[in-house]
């Protein structure tokens, strides 16, 4: 919490001006000695497939995240640059998330447990209200009404006011946050499987929300909100509000180009058709099936309940196999040019 004792800002101080949050630093802390618990039990369970050390760093550097926000120079001026205050916020819902979320915590626990454990948790990631929250539109929606209603509301006022209502805004950012990254980035075996087109249109949401409010932030001729911590230096209180805005228009919109382009990435790097195109693969896959059916004997007693039809020649049919895919298309096009006009009589033939 900031004061007006404080020195003026400069980046030398924000290094070096640091205050001790002990509910964040213990958290932080159990969430870390918990994961590393999680890495070395899934190590010596599983030498030869270890955990990731790329996840076990991006969830780390997460939790870094969150105790630099709320802990370093930039939780120290919070309450007393606006400009400040928003860079944390960036912080807390666009930067900690997703390293979270990279690091698969959930994914971890699976692996690292034993029942009955393993099979509470997994009941759990599928049960109906934690699909609902994590259901790609509403974390969109919870992002967009977290962004607008905690910054152009009087809102605002309560966190200024209330040091309490601030430590629980810095909760909601955390796990709106996660909750809208979840779905978008990462591998978690969560319900929803959601198309790279998808994620990015999902993503590119976010960017005209943040440019929204920054704007809108941008264009007060005087400060609408409780005054924070007095000062006797920098700027004056409507242009520490439009630096502000200006942090959440250009520095939300440059974290989430971070982003896309860290998924456009991914998805030039898939090989997974089936993920990659979403349910638009899936109904191709399902046309496809059909028209090998259509040439491709039925499947006997000794082979009902098998995914794939037995092609002739004992090989199961693959529709996403060059060979199955054109003797479907042949026999697709032999059909449609027969006499009958690929229509069968229905009483006999």
């Amino acid at each position: 919490m900031g004061s007006s004792a404080l020195p003026p800002f400069s980046w030398a101080e924000a290094a070096t001006n640091w205050q001790f949050a002990p509910v964040v630093t213990a958290f932080t802390a159990l969430l870390a000695a918990l994961y590393l618990w999680g890495v070395l039990r899934v190590r010596k369970r599983h030498p030869r497939r270890p955990w990731s050390l790329w996840r076990t760093i991006l969830f780390l550097f997460g939790l870094l995240v969150i105790n630099l926000a709320t802990q370093s120079g930039v939780g120290t001026y919070d309450d007393t640059l606006f400009w400040d205050h928003m860079i944390q916020h960036l912080m807390l819902i666009m930067i900690a998330p997703p390293l979270l979320v990279l690091g698969q915590p959930v994914t971890l626990l699976l692996h690292a447990s034993r029942n009955p454990l393993h099979t509470w948790v997994k009941k759990i990631i599928r049960s109906g209200p934690v699909s609902f929250i994590t259901w790609p539109p509403f974390g969109v929606a919870a992002y967009t009404a977290t962004i607008v209603g905690t910054h152009l509301t009087g809102f605002m006022n309560l966190v200024i006011e209330h040091e309490a209502v601030h430590q629980g805004e810095h909760v909601l950012y955390l796990v709106v946050g996660y909750l809208y990254f979840l779905p978008l980035i990462g591998r978690e075996p969560i319900r929803w499987k959601v198309s790279y087109p998808l994620r990015l249109i999902l993503l590119f949401i976010a960017m005209p929300v943040d440019a929204f409010t920054g704007v809108v932030l941008g264009t007060y001729q005087s400060d609408p909100f409780v005054a924070m911590e007095p000062r006797s230096w920098g700027p004056s209180p409507v242009s520490d509000l439009h630096d502000g805005g200006a942090v959440m228009w250009i520095g939300g919109a440059a974290i989430m180009f971070v982003v896309i382009m860290a998924v456009f990435f991914q998805w030039t790097r898939d090989t997974r058709p089936a993920v990659a195109m979403g349910w638009l693969e899936g109904v191709r896959r399902a046309s496809m099936a059909d028209r090998i059916a259509e040439v491709v004997p039925p499947a006997s007693d000794e082979t009902a309940g098998q995914d794939r039809a037995p092609r002739p020649g004992g090989r199961p049919a693959d529709v996403d196999e060059d060979e199955d895919q054109l003797a479907a298309y042949n026999a697709y096009l032999a059909r449609i040019n027969s006499p009958a006009g690929g229509h069968t009589d229905s009483r006999g033939g």
